[in-house]
């Protein structure tokens, strides 16, 4: 029981490391197929781009848990698509709701941060760790003072593209 939740840990982390090559280097860095529909979230937040990917992940979570039960590589994977999730849910309720407490504050601010001021920086939605070790984490007053400055920030409102997700139910009806 111990190995399983340290393997489904270890996949929560390696997806924090996958959200910063596809959040920073697919989208930002190289040009990629990524790069266009995430310009299209820099425009406007309300277009939740990753919404085309979660039938796709669930599929082959499915697939791979049928095929290859519960071993270590699945609750790993698990791990990963849980991070995914998690990375959703907080991705939201960055641009959608108020922060619920002093860590949502700050990943908030800092995601606020990238989209306004450094698009080339804070690249981490659910943790600043790669872009600490990365070097793409500012530092100093500057930030500080920005960070203070997206607190005040309204979350934004009407509906975002989530509404779609049916769109891409239908042919399983």
């Amino acid at each position: 029981m111990v190995e399983e939740v340290a393997l489904f840990a270890a996949g929560i982390f390696v997806w924090t490391f996958l959200e910063y090559l596809i959040h920073g280097w697919l989208s930002h860095t190289f040009r990629t197929f990524a790069m266009r529909l995430h310009a299209a979230h820099h425009c406007d937040a309300h277009a939740v781009f990753t919404i085309r990917a979660w039938i796709p992940i669930a599929a082959i979570w499915t697939i791979m848990a049928v095929l290859f039960r519960w071993t270590p590589w699945i609750i790993l994977f698990s791990g990963a698509v849980a991070g995914f999730a998690g990375y959703e849910a907080v991705h939201y309720r960055i641009h959608f709701c108020r922060p619920r407490g002093s860590a949502e504050n700050y990943l908030r601010s800092r995601h606020l941060i990238h989209h306004e001021h450094y698009p080339n920086r804070c690249f981490g939605v659910t943790s600043a760790l790669w872009d600490l070790a990365f070097g793409t984490e500012p530092m100093g007053i500057e930030m500080a003072v920005l960070r203070e400055s997206m607190r005040s920030r309204a979350p934004l409102t009407g509906r975002t593209n989530l509404y779609k997700l049916k769109n891409y139910l239908r042919p399983f009806h």
